[in-house]
């Protein structure tokens, strides 16, 4: 191989290492692409997948800055060489890609590119994306191609093993895409249950207090406050559904000003007093950073809505590589010994599932009338 046997097979190690350390897909494609351009030494690596319309539904680089790829412009088309690679199923290896009769051009601000080899990735006979590389960073035969035959069998492992890793990657969001879906049923679910009681009260109580006007004002008076009571507990109601319904802004914002910003509304949204402190954390894997969302958000749901707690204090710090969340309240507590009707009621079964999934921990202290503790610990990655 273009490497010697031993730093070959080294580097192949660590490239599939790499590429089964994600599960996210756009993770999963950045990491193969740059494992195959500093495997093959290439100045540039490219990995595209196709979508249903003639277009690629991502495409991702390496070796090219953002700066270029802004001004390169829109994502290419299945044309050419890249057409090919995904219809004909075949490796392609060139030594100088813009003398191919199939070669299309590029725009004004695509780099130059000249001996090249591409290849398809395949999951059974789909084809799932084309990857390629360009200008090999070698002393190239006069007309001839750097990359070489060993450099396309390398390459053709990376792709077996690339089909793998993003074939799992869109296993993994499709059941997590199916997770959030029976959550926001569930959330549905309940913000129905909850908001109807409501208002049921509420329009009885002022159905008294309409029978009460005329012959007893003063209790009129009382039953009219407990309609602005229940109005306000209503509305509460619908606030922190919302909250939980809303899409988290973890790949924009962080965990820590996701986590903060929700703990900012609910303690405006509720009488209780809600707080948030976070030091030392790091970006985390995606899927822990879901995890510890998910955890929080069922945990500040339990101890506002059943504790009656009066002050909730959300943490998050940094532990070792890793992160550890504490969502502590003063609310009523429970017999922690009576775990199967407390673990059904406060959703501690689906908590410590969602600890267990991303390699943490779950642990709860409790007790009747001394509040509750959850506090869950991830590895890291």
């Amino acid at each position: 191989m273009s490497h010697g046997p031993r730093s070959g097979l080294a580097a192949v190690s660590s490239a599939l290492l790499a590429m089964s350390r994600h599960l996210e897909v756009r993770d999963v494609l950045k990491t193969i692409v740059a494992s195959a351009r500093e495997l093959l030494g290439a100045q540039y690596a490219a990995l595209g997948v196709p979508d249903d319309h003639g277009g690629f539904a991502q495409f991702v680089v390496d070796g090219v800055s953002d700066e270029q790829w802004r001004a390169i412009g829109p994502l290419p088309r299945q044309h050419g060489i890249l057409a090919s690679m995904l219809h004909e199923a075949r490796a392609e290896r060139l030594a100088d890609v813009r003398e191919d009769p199939r070669f299309e051009g590029w725009p004004s601000a695509h780099p130059e590119m000249s001996d090249f080899l591409g290849l398809p990735i395949r999951d059974g006979d789909e084809v799932i994306g084309a990857l390629f590389l360009a200008n090999k960073d070698c002393p190239k035969p006069d007309g001839g191609c750097g990359f070489t035959e060993d450099d396309e069998e390398l390459l053709s492992i990376l792709a077996q093993h690339a089909a793998i890793a993003l074939t799992n990657a869109r296993l993994y969001e499709r059941s997590r895409e199916l997770t959030i879906a029976e959550e926001r049923s569930r959330l549905a679910h309940e913000l129905h249950d909850a908001v109807s009681q409501k208002l049921f009260s509420l329009r009885l109580t002022a159905q008294a207090a309409a029978a009460l006007v005329d012959r007893d004002p003063s209790r009129a008076k009382g039953e009219l406050q407990q309609v602005a009571a229940l109005a306000a507990e209503a509305a509460d109601e619908l606030r922190a559904a919302v909250v939980e319904l809303r899409p988290a802004a973890l790949d924009e914002d962080g965990l820590v000003a996701t986590l903060r910003t929700q703990v900012h509304v609910l303690d405006r949204a509720h009488t209780a007093h809600v707080t948030f402190r976070s030091h030392g954390v790091r970006a985390l894997p995606a899927a822990q950073e879901e995890a510890l969302l998910r955890v929080a958000q069922e945990a500040l749901h339990n101890a506002l809505r059943h504790a009656d707690a009066t002050r909730v204090d959300v943490t998050l710090d940094k532990h070792g590589q890793g992160a550890v969340l504490r969502v502590s309240d003063d609310g009523r507590g429970f017999d922690t010994r009576v775990v199967r009707r407390a673990g059904r009621h406060l959703g501690l079964v689906s908590m410590r599932d969602r600890a267990g999934g991303v390699g943490g921990a779950l642990t709860v202290e409790s007790a009747p009338g001394k509040g509750t503790v959850i506090e869950m610990e991830v590895p890291g990655g």
